[in-house]
Parts: C-alpha cells; sequence; structure tokens
C-alpha cells in the first residue's frame, strides 16, 4: 500500500478537505514520501559528492599546489585550515538565503545557492598555483571555499523535514535515514574518481592537471541535481505542503530567543556521529599519505569498501530505529564510538592491517549511527521555528564535530600522538550522550 503525506490527524476532513490534506494535487494524484525521498538523495548525493571532492584535494593536491613553500605536514595543517573556512561559512549561508527565500520565493533561494555551489566547485578547477599566482592562489582558494559553505548552508530546502514530518509513523525512521545515503553515495564516487586518476596518470600530470577533473564532474552534478530538485520543491503540490507544514523559514533572533536550548542540544544530539565523520575519511587518507608508504590510490578501495559498508548501516539503521526507537538507536551508537575511540589509535598505529580495520569499522559505525542523524536535529522544535531550526542544528552539528576535525587530529596526533585522535572521538560521544538524556522531545516522539 502507497503511503500518502499528511495521513494523521485530519483523516476525518470533509473529503476536499482531506485531500488537500494529504498532498493531493490538482488533479487527484497522491504525493508519495517516496517522491520526496528520491529529491533528497539527489540533493544529498550531489552536495557530498562536491564535498568529498574537496576533502580529498585538501589532502593531496592541495598542500603541493597551493602551500608548497612550507613541509608536508604544515602545508596539510594550512589547507585543513581552509578546508574549515565552508564550515564557518555555513550559517551565514542559512540564515542569508532564508531571508532571500522571504523576498524571493524558495525556487530563486534554491537555484541561487546551487549556482554558487557550481561556480566556486568549478572555479577551483581553474585556480592558478601558487607557483604561478603566488598568495593570491591562497587567497582565491579560500574565498572559493567560503563561497561553499554560503552554498551549501542556503541549499537547504526543507524537504528532509517534510519527508520526516510525513512519513509512516512506523517508518520514520527508514524515511529519515534515506538523505543520509547521500554521504556514503558521494564519498565513493569522489574516492573512486581519484583513485582512477592517481592510478593511471603520473604525478606530476596529476598535480598538474588531473586533480581539476573532478571539479568539472562536480559542475556537472550539481546541474542536475539543480533540476532534480527544483521539479519537487517548485510545483503547487509540495508549496501547499510545506506551507501547511509550517515549513517556513523564520528570522533567527526569534529562533534563538525562543528556541535555543534546542538549537543547541539539537546540535549535539549528534555529535558523536559528525566527529567520526571526517575522522573515517579525510584524516586516515591525510595520516597514510604522510606516514605510509602504501598506494593511496589503493588505500582510496579500501575507503571505498568502507563507504558501501557506511552505504549498509545507514539503511540498517532505519530499521533499527523503527524497532527500538531514534533515541535508543543514537545513545547506543555513541556508546559504541566510544569503545572504538578507545581502540582507534592501536589500529591506526598498528601497520596496514590494523588500518584496514580501522576503516572498515569506523565506517560500518559512521552508517549507522549518521543515518539517524537527521532524525537528532528535526524532533525539537515546534512546526513555526522546524524549518530554520533544522537547518542550523545541522549547521551547528558539522561546525563543532566535524569542521576542524582534520585538522586537530592530525595536529594532535602529528605532535602528540595518536591517543589524541581517540580523545577527540571520545569527546564527541560525550557530547552526544550528554545531549540525549536532556532531549526529552526525542524520548516523546519515540
Amino acid at each position: 500500500m502507497t503511503h500518502t503525506l499528511g495521513l494523521g490527524a485530519d483523516a476525518n476532513l470533509p473529503s476536499q478537505d482531506a485531500a488537500r490534506r494529504e498532498g493531493h494535487g490538482a488533479h487527484g494524484s497522491p504525493i508519495a514520501p517516496g517522491e520526496i525521498a528520491v529529491g533528497v538523495i539527489v540533493g544529498r548525493a550531489s552536495e557530498y559528492f562536491d564535498f568529498f571532492v574537496y576533502a580529498i584535494a585538501s589532502v593531496l593536491v592541495f598542500p603541493s599546489v597551493f602551500f608548497p613553500f612550507e613541509g608536508r605536514l604544515e602545508g596539510t595543517l594550512y589547507s585543513f585550515v581552509v578546508f574549515s573556512f565552508a564550515f564557518v561559512a555555513r550559517p551565514v549561508g542559512s540564515v542569508l538565503f532564508m531571508a532571500i527565500q522571504r523576498h524571493m520565493g524558495r525556487e530563486a533561494k534554491l537555484t541561487l545557492a546551487l549556482f554558487l555551489l557550481g561556480i566556486s566547485t568549478a572555479g577551483m578547477a581553474f585556480l592558478p598555483s601558487y607557483a604561478q599566482l603566488g598568495a593570491a592562489s591562497i587567497v582565491l582558494l579560500s574565498a572559493f571555499r567560503i563561497a561553499q559553505g554560503i552554498a551549501l548552508g542556503g541549499s537547504w530546502d526543507g524537504l528532509p523535514s517534510l519527508l520526516a514530518l510525513n512519513a509512516p509513523a512506523e517508518r520514520r525512521g527508514w524515511y529519515a535515514m534515506l538523505g543520509q545515503l547521500g554521504a556514503p553515495l558521494g564519498f565513493f564516487v569522489a574516492a573512486g574518481l581519484f583513485s582512477f586518476l592517481l592510478g593511471n596518470l603520473e604525478s606530476s600530470d596529476f598535480l598538474e592537471w588531473g586533480w581539476r577533473y573532478p571539479f568539472y564532474v562536480a559542475f556537472a552534478i550539481n546541474v542536475v541535481a539543480l533540476f532534480a530538485r527544483l521539479r519537487l520543491v517548485s510545483t503547487n503540490e509540495y508549496a501547499r505542503l510545506l506551507e501547511e507544514r509550517e515549513l517556513q523559514p523564520t528570522r533567527v533572533t526569534e529562533l534563538v530567543r525562543s528556541q535555543g536550548r534546542n538549537l543547541i542540544i539539537g546540535a549535539l544530539a549528534a555529535l558523536a556521529s559528525y566527529a567520526l565523520f571526517h575522522l573515517v575519511t579525510v584524516f586516515p587518507l591525510s595520516w597514510i599519505t604522510l606516514y605510509s608508504n602504501r598506494s593511496i590510490s589503493d588505500f582510496l578501495m579500501v575507503q571505498m569498501f568502507g563507504a558501501v559498508l557506511a552505504a549498509g548501516g545507514v539503511v540498517m539503521s532505519g530499521l533499527i530505529a523503527d524497532r527500538f526507537g531514534r533515541r535508543t538507536t543514537l545513545g547506543t551508537l555513541a556508546a559504541l564510538i566510544a569503545l572504538f575511540s578507545a581502540a582507534a589509535p592501536t589500529l591506526m598505529g598498528g601497520g596496514q592491517s590494523g588500518q584496514d580495520a580501522f576503516i572498515v569499522t569506523g565506517f560500518l559505525l559512521l552508517g549507522l549511527s549518521y543515518g539517524q542523524a537527521a532524525g537528532a536535529v528535526t524532533a525539537n522544535f515546534p512546526a513555526k521555528f522546524r524549518y530554520t531550526g533544522a537547518a542550523l542544528t545541522s549547521d551547528l552539528a558539522w561546525l563543532v564535530g566535524a569542521g576542524f576535525a582534520p585538522l586537530v587530529a592530525l595536529g594532535l596526533s602529528a605532535h602528540f600522538g595518536l591517543a589524541y585522535v581517540g580523545i577527540y572521538l571520545l569527546s564527541g560521544a560525550i557530547g552526544t550522550l550528554a545531549a540525549l538524556s536532556l532531549n526529552r522531545a526525542l524520548e516523546l516522539r519515540d
């Protein structure tokens, strides 16, 4: 049986109103949650592909191309500083583009945000190196990275919140995880492209022009994703559903004044997952590049296998959450991540077999925990604040949990040992457990 949107307390409305509330279009055709899920997956996969293309390049390319005047470690740390700029800019983008939406509409906002994302990503592909342009090349790279963050914040379309609100009650965990599949999908494709280029090009060719190709691909994918998402958000049926669910932007000052506590708890509730996110993707790649003789192309293949496991974990998280509840699922996974943090230094320092075990275990835990992270940032807010609240809690979770993770993890481990990577990950798990203990909204919703 196909579920339609808006089922629940309005089932006894007169037939015309019920049809409207259940999401029927002008011609009486119902809108199923699966339709929204497709839009969410397409949108998130394209964003994560952009995200990981930059992340991988920040390890393999940018230290040599933009920071050749420093040693390899220092160049990578500088590259990670620029990497973090997008996460600082992301909340700014959310606020800015919500103002644009209030004045120009949802379609204009999404078009402008994805256009900015595509231009800033493609622009990186044309950047001259430090040898050609000097310090101005670093300034331009930083400007494009900030633009990426602003665009990612602005690309919030409300579809994940709409999906979470209108999914069948017994399958909320399943629908919550669908958009999260974009992360492993995006990483798999990005890592595959770089692995292919590294395996088939001379090092000099890769650093001169080969690394630019994935950024061209990212621009093309953005164009496709733009039209796929506009097809959903521009229809009268979806606009009506968003309005009926009060999924409209509210002023940030009003949100903070009324929902400041929920904003903080919502951001911290997924902290373990977001901290783990870069500690199994970006950080290990930097560590292997700097301190191992392993083939980077082969290591990317191991990470691609991990991404497949993560995708499976994301799917499993939906089944587990529907069986045991999202709050229980998030708390249990945070505890498992805390245990993993104790073993992480030994595994990363244990040679190739230990590193592979770290990647495989870490990616699986990431999929299981990240699969329900979206539920952690939408359940706390009253309807009026859910649209803006979900966007900003996600932005803050990325900023606090993930934005500086590669920089902090590599800096601490390089100077003081891998044990500090475990401490960093443990702090994220503790943050999640502390937030969930206060998160009564999630408990009631379960």
